[in-house]
């Protein structure tokens, strides 16, 4: 399987993962309101201070963004590009969000494809400190409770990563079993998610949320994305019995650092963690 060279060393635990409780539920984000703001306000209402969110469409004005790119010293495996700001109004297709705590205060991290004024389709990472919402629009989130994914140095990539830690209940109303997960790097995206299940007997499970990075990408219609760094954000996806054990169905749209997009399922065993993978999994059964 591919792998990258971190700047550090593996840490042990490959899988980062807090069990809590969550609910799924929709809130609109509100116009002229910074996307930040408007993701916490929308948790806070519904009693979470996180979790994750999904964006089907949307429109953000002022918009910034940066996208992968190739590290330019060793103390990263990749990094980022500068800092984009499309004129107009930007109109997401797809993102996915992870809403937790950086330094003690709300932040997200947040992948998405997009339409700028002008029909430039485009991708990568929204940042929160410059983006405001243009239109109202609706979202599917999900609240945890019990976890948060909260900010820290992670000495393996060398950036400060998201990554799930226990946190006191709020007392939210919950009506499922979760938990909060991040991948580490240069393992399978499909493969991890079916040991972790399997390890807890857990047989059926919904992915919420879904934000990171693989090695390229390789997908079950054939088509391949050489480019090593990605910005990846999960459309869809699901663990469900098959006939030969659990089986993780991940529907993805990413872009490289050349700036090429690309969307599918993808192929199961095939796609390492480049820096991060951020989701929940939602316990069916």
């Amino acid at each position: 399987m591919r792998s990258i060279t971190q700047p550090g060393g593996p840490i042990a635990d490959r899988i980062q993962w807090v069990e809590a409780r969550g609910r799924a539920f929709t809130f609109k984000m509100e116009r002229g309101v910074p996307l930040l703001e408007a993701a916490h306000r929308g948790f806070a209402a519904h009693g979470f201070a996180g979790g994750v969110l999904d964006i089907k469409r949307g429109a953000l004005g002022p918009f910034a963004y940066v996208m992968p790119a190739l590290s330019k010293t060793p103390d990263h495996a990749a990094f980022y590009s500068d800092t984009y700001r499309p004129a107009g109004t930007t109109r997401i297709s797809t993102a996915t969000m992870t809403l937790g705590v950086r330094d003690g205060a709300p932040f997200f991290h947040c992948h998405a494809l997009w339409t700028e004024e002008g029909g430039r389709a485009g991708g990568g990472h929204i940042l929160p400190e410059e983006t405001i919402v243009a239109e109202p629009f609706e979202v599917e989130a999900f609240g945890l409770d019990g976890a948060i994914f909260m900010a820290e140095a992670d000495p393996e990539t060398g950036f400060k990563l998201f990554g799930p830690v226990k946190a006191a209940p709020r007392g939210a109303t919950t009506d499922r079993r979760a938990f909060a997960l991040r991948l580490r790097p240069n393992q399978d995206f499909a493969g991890c998610l079916e040991a972790f299940c399997q390890a807890r007997g857990i047989r059926e499970a919904q992915i919420r949320g879904g934000v990171g990075s693989t090695i390229g990408a390789r997908f079950e219609s054939g088509g391949i994305v050489e480019p090593f760094a990605t910005e990846l954000t999960l459309t869809a996806g699901a663990i469900a019995p098959s006939t030969h054990g659990l089986e993780a169905t991940l529907d993805v749209a990413l872009v490289d650092y050349t700036g090429a997009l690309a969307q599918g399922r993808m192929v199961r065993g095939d796609n390492p963690v480049l820096m991060t993978m951020e989701l929940v999994l939602e316990v069916v059964a």
